[in-house]
């Protein structure tokens, strides 16, 4: 209104200050442009040397050698009298430790947290979809500080495409966790997954994207993809109800109808698969990756070979599991452990190609090198498991030219550790600093 106009004198005793702190701000902005143009080109170059570098077949060191990062990769891996540092690179000096390539595990769920904190069902039902996701960001920094640089994440279970976002959100550096491949609600038959148990008046909320016939199971694939899944995965087997057996849930064709939706954008697919029928059909179904594999028998194994199917263990889960139902180690182990262990065993001597995948989320995140332990404690060599979550983890997700190894052209996704791996996995845990990117995540040095 007329009367509340400021009269000429108060608008210039408003305006003066106004205008010094613009010039004040403006000032300062020249001054940040002026000292970012002083920074050399090359300020995101760094130069790693006098480590043990692991070799391309990751199963030696490379004594006393510099690694040098530029914009992320890897420039170039030679000794150190041969290696020049370029003008503006840090350099760090790794003498004494060990340098491997950042680990990889295709089986985890960030959505998840530890059965003995909160049941399945509770988290499904009860937790909100805010908070399973503000924990998932704590899960995806507990991941990348263990040194997993890569996951595979395989299903949201019940909370949406919560796992795009996150993937989206580390890419962007809005908060730090791994590279995370994604496969957002997974799928599985009708009435053949959680929560399970209640009144069937009551339309209980499913952890995954329900479907029956080829024709439901070819929309459910493109509908994930359209959310943003880098994977599909379904499940070949379930109990139909709670407490019943685990049978195979979905027919040969149903699963081919997945693989083939799927295949047709570019994408591969997992089958969660316990008992030998279900990982039979799912193979011939031609999917990537069977996980857990917990029953399979020696034709089933002997066909993952021939067809070229990858096994995700997850030993580190069956052990959580059977913690949770009161087992101790050092204790017989209970029959579904003693299985899931023998198995292992009998897929390693058979040769099947096996990749780190720990179902992390069933047990603490951060713990994923449980995996590998375990691995070894099941008759790999520590190489073997290394390379399970290197160069192995790296083919099976059709990246093997860009993670998983130490040579120029790659990303510099580094983990380093005191102690050697070769000798025991155990030196994997908290490593003491770990690079994404050609970033230090985490220094702990």
């Amino acid at each position: 209104m007329p009367g509340n106009r400021l009269s000429p004198e108060s608008d210039m005793n408003v305006t003066k200050p106004t205008r010094w702190f613009v010039r004040i701000a403006l000032v300062f902005v020249v001054l940040s442009a002026d000292n970012s143009r002083a920074e050399p080109a090359d300020r995101n170059t760094l130069l790693l040397t006098n480590a043990r570098v692991l070799d391309l077949m990751g199963d030696r060191w490379l004594e006393g050698r510099a690694v040098l990062i530029e914009n992320g990769r890897i420039v170039s891996v030679a000794p150190v009298a041969q290696t020049k540092a370029p003008a503006g690179a840090k350099t760090i000096d790794l003498s004494g430790l060990y340098l491997l390539p950042g680990l990889m595990d295709l089986h985890t769920h960030l959505l998840l947290h530890p059965y003995n904190e909160a049941p399945w069902n509770d988290q499904v039902l009860k937790e909100s979809l805010e908070l399973r996701t503000i924990r998932a960001v704590a899960a995806g920094r507990a991941t990348l500080e263990a040194g997993f640089t890569t996951i595979r994440d395989l299903g949201t279970e019940g909370a949406a495409n919560a796992d795009v976002a996150l993937r989206d959100a580390f890419a962007a550096g809005l908060t730090p966790g791994p590279r995370v491949l994604t496969t957002t609600r997974a799928i599985v038959a009708t009435g053949c997954y959680g929560p399970q148990g209640f009144d069937p008046r009551w339309d209980v909320p499913y952890g995954a994207d329900q479907a029956t016939g080829v024709d439901e199971c070819r929309r459910v694939v493109r509908k994930q993809i359209a959310a943003g899944a880098d994977w599909i995965k379904f499940y070949a087997d379930y109990h139909r109800r709670a407490g019943a057996p685990v049978t195979p849930t979905f027919t040969v064709e149903e699963m081919k109808e997945i693989v083939d939706e799927a295949k047709s954008a570019g994408l591969r697919v997992a089958a969660h698969a316990t008992t030998s029928e279900g990982i039979r059909r799912a193979v011939h179904a031609g999917v990537a990756t069977i996980e857990h594999g917990y029953e399979a028998s020696d034709e089933v194994l002997k066909l993952m070979i021939e067809r070229g199917v990858s096994l995700c263990p997850t030993l580190a889960a069956a052990e959580a599991y059977a913690r949770y139902q009161g087992w101790k180690p050092g204790t017989p182990p209970p029959e579904d452990l003693r299985r899931s262990q023998e198995t292992f065993a009998r897929a390693v001597k058979l040769g099947v190609r096996i990749a780190c995948g720990s179902d992390a989320g069933v047990f603490a995140h951060g713990e994923n090198a449980r995996e590998l332990e375990l691995m070894v404690a099941g008759g790999m060599t520590p190489a073997a498991a290394l390379r399970a979550a290197t160069t192995t983890a790296a083919s099976v997700i059709d990246r093997e030219k860009d993670v998983g190894r130490i040579d120029a052209g790659y990303l510099a996704d580094l983990i380093v550790v005191r102690g050697d791996p070769l000798k025991d996995v155990g030196a994997l845990r908290k490593p003491l600093m770990v690079l994404k990117d050609g970033k230090v995540a985490i220094d702990r040095r």
